[in-house]
């Protein structure tokens, strides 16, 4: 079954750490259970922010690699 966004926030050009605050900070907005969908550029991002994620307790579902630079990330708001 595909996953459904709650949610959705494209951090395309946003550098680190600021991609990572943003994602939390848009996590605070959301219920327990509900899935945020965040795309984001290749490289650093795609360390730092599922790691800043789970650090806050949250779960990374997939990570999908987009056809150009960037990935997608769904997680799971816990």
């Amino acid at each position: 079954m595909p996953l459904a966004a709650d949610d959705t926030l494209d951090l395309t050009g946003v550098p680190c750490p600021k991609n990572a605050a943003r994602t939390l900070l848009r996590i605070m907005t959301m219920d327990e259970g509900e899935i945020l969908k965040i795309t984001i550029d290749d490289g650093e991002p795609v360390s730092l922010v599922p790691e800043s994620v789970e650090d806050d307790g949250h779960i990374i579902l997939e990570r999908r690699q987009l056809p150009d630079t960037r990935w997608e990330l769904w997680i799971q708001v816990e």
